[in-house]
């Protein structure tokens, strides 16, 4: 059973999108009748007219439920649901007798039955315990789920006002976000968009992607996140999609996959640069498609969910690389949102940094806390490579580590590598003053350089000639330079630079 949800936010009652239900049933007429009921209501059913054959048909049919009749031609219905609990690990059995009695029904759920009726049941009766029994199994299941599950965010007024910040950038991206809440409310929670948040690591795309989901349409829906480059690619695809009993070596019952989690809500999946190519295609069918079949599985089934997925990675880069499906990063990137580097968010650094402060004042207990102008200076001369992951944890170990009630540049870590930047930058102009004649003894640069050359151009020549003689030797490189391994790393990612091996 899945948790749908109409325009108002409130639950709908479907059937699960895999549900398979097995009636054991003598009385032939009964049974179909049952069968047609059900399969109007979307489940997959299956007829056995005794204990044996529904034991026969356990081989290929998989069942969520089995129906179980007490008074059946050969065996009893009761002393064959050891075997069938055995068979169908992880089903749920409900007992269906004409001859009730308190004694029957203990002995039922003694045998391990989940429920127990008695004839003559109505059929919407009896749809309703079906409902209910797979309900509180999809619940266990998602309880026991290896990723971050999150059933409802706080339903504020407006999530994206959450995002620090009022520098240009930050102001532009509110701005984007509310205009994808304007036109999903126009679609009445139905088809929404697929969404690609772009960005370094650190400047938080999660936080975007919480703010997609509890300002839409679906925020009474579930959130369910996994980050692609933190599982193994063998086990993702088991994660997200799931897998039947027997489906693998250890699959030993049968288990729901993050896509199913989400079925009503937003599936977040972070870091979807990382994913193997295989894995690619499957989430390229499900985006066109909107079916789900667990490994192992025989059934495909419809989902309703939204997909946001992000990354740090070039996608286009990788795509000419071979990397990455190019068909899926165009139907990803239906709407793309950019997330600024904190480098280019000005003041919003020192509003950051208060604002983590205050936090880690009140959980630390040091009310008493401030950041010097020392600290403030070095916090915007920084390059911040790690953005906002990186100067949040930067204040928490001030706050942590602090003694008095002042936090100066160097209890930030940021004294000796800010020194060591301006250093750094006052050699790129040293050498680019040398290269343009201002009372250099090197030559000038030539006609197809346009005079003066770029200060980056100048940075990106020190940098790829520091790695070349130190023959990639990343910590010696830096000692050299005069800055940290981090932003030695930085500036080679930022320039595409050739590391020697």
């Amino acid at each position: 059973m899945t948790a749908a949800r109409s325009a108002d936010g409130t639950a709908v009652a479907r059937p699960d999108p895999h549900a398979a239900v097995l009636i054991v049933e003598d009385e032939d007429t009964l049974a179909r009748n049952v069968a047609t009921y059900l399969e109007r209501y979307g489940y997959e059913t299956r007829i056995s007219g005794s204990v044996e054959q529904a034991i026969d048909a356990l081989d290929s049919f998989k069942p969520d439920v089995v129906l179980l009749d007490c008074h059946l031609p050969g065996r009893w219905g009761l002393d064959g649901m050891p075997e069938i609990l055995q068979k169908a690990q992880g089903c749920r059995v409900i007992v269906i007798t004409g001859h009730g009695s308190v004694q029957l029904a203990v002995d039922a759920m003694k045998a391990g039955a989940t429920d127990f009726l008695t004839k003559p049941v109505a059929l919407s009766q009896l749809r309703g315990v079906v409902e209910r029994v797979l309900r509180t199994e999809r619940s266990t299941r998602l309880e026991t789920a290896d990723a971050a599950y999150a059933p409802e965010l706080p339903r504020d007024a407006d999530h994206a006002a959450r995002i620090v910040g009022e520098s240009p950038p930050v102001l532009a991206l509110r701005d984007r976000l509310a205009r994808l809440r304007q036109a999903d409310a126009t679609l009445d929670g139905k088809h929404l968009p697929p969404v690609l948040i772009t960005g370094e690591t650190g400047t938080g795309k999660e936080l975007v992607a919480r703010a997609i989901h509890a300002d839409g349409p679906r925020a009474a829906g579930p959130f369910v996140e996994i980050n692609c480059a933190a599982i193994p690619a063998a086990l993702l695809e088991s994660e997200l999609f799931g897998y039947e009993r027997g489906a693998f070596t250890d699959a030993r019952q049968r288990k729901i996959g993050l896509v199913e989690a989400a079925e009503g809500g937003t599936l977040f999946l972070d870091e979807i640069g990382e994913t193997e190519p295989a894995l690619q295609a499957k989430v390229l069918k499900l985006l066109e498609e909107h079916t789900v079949r667990r490994l192992g599985g025989l059934r495909s089934a419809t989902v309703d969910l939204r997909i946001v997925a992000a990354t740090h990675q070039p996608l286009q880069r990788r795509v000419a690389e071979g990397r990455f499906r190019a068909d899926l990063l165009y139907r990803l990137r239906v709407v793309e949102i950019a997330v600024p580097p904190l480098r280019e968010r000005g003041a919003d650094i020192e509003r950051l940094a208060r604002h983590f402060l205050g936090e880690l004042r009140e959980r630390y207990r040091k009310p008493a806390l401030t950041l010097d102008g020392d600290a403030l200076a070095a916090l915007a001369r920084h390059d911040w490579p790690g953005n906002v992951r990186e100067l949040r944890n930067r204040v928490e170990q001030a706050v942590l580590l602090s003694t008095g009630n002042h936090i100066d540049a160097m209890a930030l870590g940021l004294g000796e590598d800010t020194n060591a930047a301006i250093g750094l930058r006052e050699a790129f102009d040293a050498q680019e003053s040398r290269q343009v004649g201002y009372g250099a003894t090197g030559p000038a640069p030539g006609p197809s350089s346009g005079g003066r050359r770029s200060l980056e151009s100048v940075e990106r020549e020190m940098l790829q000639r520091t790695l070349t003689e130190t023959a990639g030797n990343v910590s010696r490189a830096a000692r050299e330079l005069g800055i940290s391994r981090d932003t030695l790393r930085y500036r080679i990612e930022k320039y595409g630079l050739d590391v020697p091996r």
